[in-house]
């Protein structure tokens, strides 16, 4: 190992130059040392300068490229002197001396220029040899380092000052507020407030489930109000009870993001009265509207649903009543801009109406007849509306148009309007009317086409096309071949 490690010169040397280069002359060696340096400086042993070469012309302009006759160490900034002082006194003709960062005042109003020096003795001529890197692209990049460090603390302390701020604004509100994971559905934080609400130890509270703190009847509203949480971008007013002292409560929430995770903010109002302003009575019928099969909704003076039971969801096929609230009630009910407008204007006028027949619209497309009754609901303010939707299934002679059936009576025609565009309904009629009179004649005939042309009064060429528009029969191949009679 000792004998592998002696092949090599020592660090910054050639073993035998004279061997390897010959005799090199001053033009190629002032050459060769111009084109492995940014900046070669020719000085004599007191440091003035003799020559002077650059390998960049922007270089030169920077640093001002006047130097020759001047001393080295008045080129350079005050506090980079004597830096200079110690690489003239170190520079020997054994070895170059170690590299320093000196800086040069800028020629053009700049910031310094650094530049990064070693120095060798020339022995013969007792000439110094100085040779520097330019370091700006480094000072640059250093610079842009310490700049970015410096944002990245200013931007540190402007948000811890503003978790500051909030965190307290979120401890001393007076409102209950609550953040809850909404993937897993369990407490991330309450402040005292909420923990007061809930009766419980704000301690305990965090990562348990946000279900746990209501009443088993508002169970199902909650998973609701979480479910319509996620979709919506806020959800209001949702009545609900604690679980340990039965407090009546309005819960409203929106969604936030938080370490790549959803989070609810929850905000928690107690309804005036509490729970005991409500009697049994009225709280069993409140459930038995929910839970029952017929549709119900409320409707409010401007028409839009204020509240709706899972059977009216089902039929206007929206997943959670969050989805519906504040929804205009004809986006579901009524043929468009008829039934709605002649439902309402009856129920303001005699403060209820009964077997109104119409047809809900389902968000996936689909239509139902639905039989409506309601009642008008008059308030201190605006009055609003209730609703029950029945569906009236299918019935015998409602078939509409389209099958092989006719509509037998007027009232069978009147149902369909409203239902059926008039046009549609009068060429779809005229054009069941037409094909069941051709089919006949065919049938009359025995399929002798000429005959039953003729019996329709038609020419045959008629009879052909609207035998090709309805495809009826087949054709063959010449549709002009005389039928014999």
């Amino acid at each position: 190992m000792s004998d592998r490690s002696s092949a090599f010169p020592p660090k910054g040397r050639f073993s035998d130059a004279k061997e390897h280069l010959g005799a090199v002359d001053a033009v190629t060696a002032g050459a060769l040392i111009a084109a492995s340096a940014d900046v070669s400086i020719v000085m004599d042993k007191e440091g003035a300068v003799l020559d002077v070469a650059f390998a960049e012309p922007g270089l030169a302009k920077e640093v001002g490229g006047a130097w020759v006759g001047r001393r080295w160490v008045d080129l350079v900034t005050s506090e980079t002197r004597p830096k200079v002082d110690d690489l003239l006194g170190e520079a020997n003709v054994t070895q170059p001396t170690r590299w320093r960062q000196v800086n040069h005042p800028s020629a053009i109003g700049g910031a310094d220029v650094p530049v990064r020096y070693c120095a060798i003795r020339v022995e013969t001529e007792q000439r110094v040899v100085a040779v520097g890197r330019d370091m700006r692209a480094l000072a640059a990049l250093q610079q842009r380092l310490a700049d970015a460090q410096q944002d990245m603390e200013r931007e540190y302390a402007r948000i811890r000052d503003a978790e500051k701020r909030y965190r307290l604004l979120f401890q001393l509100s007076a409102e209950p507020v609550a953040i809850i994971d909404a993937n897993t559905q369990r407490i991330v934080e309450v402040n005292p407030a909420a923990a007061t609400l809930f009766g419980v130890d704000p301690r305990r509270i965090p990562g348990s489930p946000f279900v746990d703190l209501f009443d088993a009847r508002s169970k199902q509203a909650i998973q609701s109000f979480v479910a319509a949480a996620r979709l919506a971008p806020r959800v209001d007013n949702v009545m609900v009870e604690t679980a340990q002292q039965g407090t009546r409560v309005l819960i409203s929430g929106s969604l936030f993001r938080q370490d790549s995770a959803a989070h609810l903010l929850v905000l928690f109002s107690r309804v005036e009265g509490g729970a005991g302003a409500r009697t049994e009575q009225e709280s069993n019928l409140l459930q038995m509207v929910v839970a029952m099969p017929e549709a119900f909704v409320v409707v409010s003076g401007d028409l839009r649903v204020a509240s709706a039971n899972a059977a009216f969801l089902d039929l206007a096929q929206v997943g959670v009543e969050a989805q519906a609230r504040g929804e205009k009630i004809e986006r579901w009910l009524g043929r468009p801009s008829i039934d709605v407008g002649i439902l309402f204007a009856n129920l303001r006028a005699h403060g209820a109406v009964r077997h109104f027949s119409t047809i809900m619209r389902g968000e996936l497309g689909s239509t139902e007849d639905v039989e409506v009754a309601g009642v008008l609901l008059p308030g201190a303010g605006e009055p609003s509306y209730g609703l029950t939707v029945r569906a009236v299934g299918w019935r015998p002679g409602s078939e509409r148009l389209g099958g092989r059936e006719l509509p037998r009576t007027v009232e069978h025609f009147i149902d369909l309007v409203g239902r059926v565009p008039l046009k549609n309904l009068v060429r779809e009629t005229t054009d069941l009317i037409e094909r069941l009179c051709i089919e006949a004649a065919l049938e009359l005939t025995n399929d002798n086409r000429a005959a039953a042309a003729e019996m329709l009064g038609l020419s045959r060429q008629g009879f052909y096309a609207k035998l090709r528009r309805y495809g009826l029969g087949d054709l063959g191949d010449d549709d002009n071949s005389d039928d014999e009679v």
